[in-house]
């Protein structure tokens, strides 16, 4: 999605103020809409799909908070944004809790506002592509294994327990955490993602509790935190083992209490939501270096879902080709005729590191520059120069002995004495297998 492709209806009855909105928002290279009513608003909305509604909080015939209740109880995908000149935390926290993203407080540096509308239309553009993969691996599989998982992952989503998700990167763990949300029975609440990763840990604190105004440096006002807009909905957690010991003491009060403090507030604030949480790390591993709390660990882990590498379900490779590829086709309105037999044992041999985002990326390239006809030679080299495994036992344990070394190689940062340590060899051994299956960091 390009910005120009993501819509944006203003609904303001200050005709002023909708044109200085429109023509700022629109020098960022969105494609924006004005109307001057609620009921304009939803008339449009009927039309055509709305990303992103900016609405104006006081208006004659619907205020801004009935606005927001009827858009999502009709357009639940479509994100809100709420303006206003008379800025109340209750009216923020009300907006919120009906389904609005952030607000806005008219008169404050417009680039606030664009700065809101960027990450919304960011994350817009994941969710479009993270809903594209889950309708591809969920909820159906040829592989026995993912299979029984989606079913406990389904059995877990009825329950109210903390769930942690483990993995490599790639094989789809807030695809998985979205589908335990959407089953569930807070489907109709949020569902609030954050990367603990991607934040610095002020930055994380201030996203997760919030911060009032004057709490720090730049906290020109109000801001509610994740842990509050997740209410009766779930909070999930990407990347929880890259979180402070600092960070996983103050998680692990709210988590038994339900209960947090803004940053710079001694108010305590409520919020009953379920916690999802995933990692691609190993946390015994560093809980035994100290580097994780293992209370906090007992208490994200009530329920642990191990999501298999895109390599250990190689059953499912050809349909998410075939899958991936129609989407691709129809998005550009091209038509793919066929896919040689040839480009789909070689992905079905190929050790897929970067998991099914690798695969997907794969086919959409074969698709974008192919004619139509994807064949052989269309592939990555390093795909196409694979040689076809013989269908021998002799050759099929090489094959999973080879997977599995990578596999712990891997996990480890390729430290070679550990690494051997757990594959119950010499390291010299590790050493020979490593240069016989060509395994070397890349």
């Amino acid at each position: 999605m390009n910005l120009i492709d993501f819509n944006i209806l203003i609904v303001d009855d200050e005709i002023e103020y909708t044109k200085s909105f429109s023509k700022i928002i629109s020098l960022e290279g969105f494609s924006v809409h004005s109307v001057s009513s609620a009921k304009e608003a939803l008339y449009m909305l009927s039309l055509k799909d709305y990303h992103l509604v900016l609405t104006d909080l006081m208006m004659d015939d619907m205020n801004g908070i009935q606005l927001i209740e009827a858009i999502k109880d009709q357009y639940e995908q479509t994100r809100i944004i709420l303006m206003t000149a008379y800025a109340t935390i209750d009216n923020a926290i009300e907006a919120m809790k009906k389904g609005a993203d952030s607000y806005y407080v008219k008169g404050n540096d417009p680039e606030e506002l664009i700065q809101d509308i960027l990450a919304i239309y960011e994350d817009v553009k994941s969710d479009i592509s993270n809903i594209q993969v889950e309708r591809l691996l969920i909820p159906t599989s040829n592989n026995d294994k993912f299979s029984m998982l989606i079913k406990k992952a389904e059995k877990a989503a009825k329950s109210h327990a903390n769930i942690l998700l483990l993995g490599e990167s790639g094989v789809g763990k807030e695809v998985f955490a979205k589908y335990i949300h959407h089953v569930s029975t807070r489907a109709n609440h949020t569902f609030v993602p954050v990367n603990c990763h991607a934040l610095q840990e002020t930055v994380l604190e201030s996203e997760l509790f919030g911060h009032s105004k004057g709490a720090f440096t730049g906290a020109t006002q109000d801001r509610i935190g994740r842990f509050e807009s997740a209410d009766g909905g779930t909070m999930f957690l990407d990347e929880i083992a890259d979180t402070s010991l600092s960070t996983q003491s103050k998680l692990l009060r709210v988590l038994d209490t339900k209960t947090f403090e803004k940053i710079g507030s001694n108010e305590i604030k409520h919020s009953n939501f379920r916690l999802i949480s995933a990692t691609n790390k190993n946390i015994q591993e560093m809980i035994q270096e100290g580097s994780f709390r293992e209370d906090f660990y007992y208490r994200i882990s009530t329920i642990v879902l191990e999501i298999p590498p895109l390599r250990e379900r190689p059953e499912d490779i050809k349909d998410l080709i075939y899958k991936f590829a129609d989407q691709t086709a129809s998005e550009l309105g091209i038509e793919i005729k066929s896919i040689s037999p040839e480009v789909i044992s070689s992905l079905e041999q190929y050790n897929f590191p970067g998991n099914i985002r690798e695969l997907k990326n794969i086919v959409e390239r074969l698709v974008i520059f192919c004619e139509d006809n994807i064949t052989l030679e269309d592939l990555p080299t390093l795909i196409k120069d694979l040689e076809v495994i013989p269908d021998t036992l002799k050759e099929r344990r090489r094959l999973l002995e080879k997977e599995h070394i990578l596999k712990i190689l891997q996990e480890n940062d390729y430290k070679m004495e550990k690494s051997a340590h757990i594959l119950g060899i010499t390291r010299r051994q590790l050493t020979n297998k490593v240069t016989e299956y060509d395994l070397r960091k890349k």
